[in-house]
């Protein structure tokens, strides 16, 4: 498996629609066969910040998802919602994973 994590500061007054928008991404996003899990998390203290958690089956299905028409609405959607642009960090998963005990 391969995780995505997605950091994002939206700017004041724009947090409704970014959430909106992003629900809509998440809900077509977890109906495509590469996408294990999507969440949309915001942080309790800062409710400016997000990070998407984005856990992909193999290393192919992040760049066929951002094909997709649901990611290339969100993108030009949100973009101008973003305080600073977004930052990413790729991780390989160690448990859970297809290899894990019992599983």
């Amino acid at each position: 498996m391969h995780t995505v994590l997605v950091f994002i500061q939206v700017k004041p007054g724009c947090v409704d629609q970014f959430i909106h928008e992003t629900q809509l991404n998440a809900a077509n996003s977890i109906k495509e066969p590469g996408i294990d899990r999507f969440d949309v998390l915001q942080d309790p203290d800062d409710p400016h910040q997000f990070l998407l958690v984005e856990v992909y089956r193999n290393q192919d299905a992040p760049a066929k998802h951002k094909e997709t028409a649901h990611y290339q609405r969100w993108k030009t959607e949100v973009e101008d919602l973003m305080a600073i642009p977004r930052t990413k960090h790729v991780y390989r998963n160690i448990f859970p994973n297809n290899n894990s005990i019992g599983g």
